[in-house]
């Protein structure tokens, strides 16, 4: 092979190889970083939010991120369809909202295998389930859903003198958000024995599945006149529940969230309470957080994120 050409080969070998090694190191070829945020779903005002706070925060560090997520929340297949595709590409660093505490884990353990560092925000994983899999994470971004519940259910004891029939509408089984707000729920009133239980039903963050789960639940237990649900998506659909039954102003209506729509229900009266969390400052604390990780920088195990209770009188707040 002729001197110029044999030269010529080895400078495009070596320009192959630093672009792999750009690839290894979570950069593109303008050498920004790159990030994937995956969502649950894109269907609900809070991932929205968390979207937001994350562009925003990327732009502002010139991270080069991708967001992308499942048509719904219990599409736990294809959000692991989605991780393993961003593991084909080499993605820098995934910021995941995991749609399964539990199924998610695997896909996680082949980011690890990867060489791909997870941040995991919103929803932890299952504890167990990452020891048995031998899984690493970066880093947990998200709130305090266990205090979160307990904040509900303190004042849902307040406001009813502690007497009540409760109906709870659970988030997808065995999901750690909502498991974890029921747990601070019941143990809130706990010391309450006024306060019972009357069913307890998955309506898996839906708003669609709110209403038919709660109407449901209204003809099979007359009696209730309060309902908590895990998510203001839920709770929303409770409410139209509620209307339909002409019951509007007779049953107390507690969320999670703070979403906009459940705001307005607050101004409006057919919601009692709901608990603020901040999915905005989620997602940028989970961009600062991946730029700190592929700038091999220390970042701290988790990272709590405020909440705060949302009544009618502070909803416009």
């Amino acid at each position: 092979m002729p001197i110029r050409r044999f030269s010529t080969a080895l400078l495009l070998i070596a320009a192959v190889a630093g672009a792999a090694s750009c690839n290894r190191e979570g950069s593109g070829s303008d050498g920004r970083p790159r990030v994937a945020l995956v969502l649950k779903t894109l269907n609900s005002p809070f991932f929205i939010e968390m979207q937001r706070g994350a562009e925003d925060a990327a732009q502002r560090l010139g991270v080069n991120l991708v967001v992308q997520a499942a048509e719904r929340e219990v599409d736990v297949e294809r959000q692991m369809q989605i991780i393993e595709n961003l593991i084909q590409s080499r993605t820098g660093l995934i910021a995941l909202t995991p749609s399964g505490s539990r199924e998610v884990v695997p896909a996680v353990g082949k980011a690890n295998a990867a060489g791909i560092p997870v941040i995991i925000v919103d929803t932890r994983l299952d504890s167990s389930a990452v020891a048995d899999a031998g899984v690493k994470t970066a880093s947990f971004v998200g709130s305090d859903n266990y205090h979160g519940g307990q904040l509900i259910g303190e004042h849902l004891v307040r406001i009813s003198g502690g007497r009540a029939t409760v109906a709870i509408l659970e988030g997808i089984p065995g999901h750690e958000t909502g498991d974890s707000r029921i747990r601070g729920f019941r143990d809130a009133i706990e010391g309450s024995p006024g306060v019972t239980i009357a069913a307890s039903q998955t309506a898996n963050w839906e708003r669609e599945q709110g209403f038919t789960v709660f109407q449901n639940i209204l003809q099979a237990h007359p009696a209730v006149d309060t309902v908590f649900a895990c998510n203001d998506m839920m709770a929303l659909g409770a409410i139209e529940a509620i209307a339909a039954a002409g019951r509007t102003g007779k049953i107390r209506v507690l969320g999670f969230d703070a979403v906009e729509d459940a705001r307005r229900a607050l101004s409006a009266g057919t919601m009692d309470a709901t608990v603020a969390q901040f999915p905005d400052e989620m997602g940028r604390i989970a961009v600062e957080t991946a730029v700190k990780v592929l700038n091999g920088e220390t970042v701290p195990p988790e990272v709590v994120v405020r909440i705060g209770l949302v009544t009618k009188e502070n909803a416009n707040q």
